[in-house]
């Protein structure tokens, strides 16, 4: 019988949205057809897709929000320890991060209030997600209220959590 092991990764992917690179971006640059740009999506897989826990559109700055002298936001010492926090919070809640959870682990942490299930499972109808990105929606929560400090999943942070897998059927020119 075979050793088979779970991989554990912790990849990132950018994709552009066309051939060109500049589908979406307001100068007009891109002149792909949008049959092409559907075509062109359409070629990621959604099953990979889904395996992604966080899909975040990225777009272009102007010169004038890339000046050094515009307000600074957190200082990276601020982030790290409120992610070391985070991270001890779940080591001590289940013996990992949110992000290795199972099935089973992420229903025993990831309770949420009536109105909060029901925000979640609106917007897996409305997003035509699948089980697997039900879950990673909820770690993903459980993760953003751990950042917060805050012991229970509020709807803010499923909201936000929602919005991170929103991209996952416009990227791949699948409906939603």
């Amino acid at each position: 019988m075979s050793d088979l092991r779970r991989i554990r990764t912790n990849g990132k992917k950018a994709t552009p949205l066309c051939l060109c690179g500049w589908a979406g971006d307001p100068s007009g640059r891109c002149r792909c057809h949008p049959e092409a740009i559907l075509r062109y999506r359409g070629k990621i897989s959604g099953p990979l897709l889904e395996r992604i826990d966080l899909h975040v559109e990225v777009p272009r700055l102007p010169p004038a929000e890339l000046r050094p002298y515009a307000p600074p936001g957190e200082s990276s010492d601020v982030v790290r320890a409120r992610v070391i926090r985070a991270r001890e919070v779940q080591r001590q809640r289940a013996g990992r991060c949110n992000a290795h959870l199972d099935q089973s682990e992420t229903n025993a942490v990831c309770r949420l209030a009536p109105d909060d299930q029901a925000m979640l499972e609106n917007a897996i109808d409305l997003l035509q997600l699948s089980a697997r990105s039900m879950h990673r929606i909820l770690r993903v929560a459980r993760t953003i209220a751990d950042l917060a400090g805050s012991d229970v999943i509020l709807g803010p942070h499923v909201a936000e959590a929602i919005g991170y897998r929103r991209s996952e059927r416009a990227s791949s020119g699948r409906s939603a």
